[in-house]
């Protein structure tokens, strides 16, 4: 994944929430919210649109 970007997550009620921040920025890349049920779930997921985002 590209270093201008971060992972953030949360939990939220029963499942996690993680977003792609660009460096410097505090609110969701595109306005993307990537859910799973644990947290490495929803990182992994972010990061894998990340990573197919900055391909594209």
């Amino acid at each position: 994944m590209s270093t201008d970007f971060d992972i953030r997550s949360e939990a939220k009620g029963g499942h996690w929430i993680a977003w792609i921040v660009r460096a410097g920025e505090d609110s969701p890349d595109g306005s993307v919210v990537i859910v799973g049920q644990t947290q490495e779930e929803a990182e992994s997921h972010a990061r894998q649109w990340a990573e197919q985002r900055s391909a594209g």
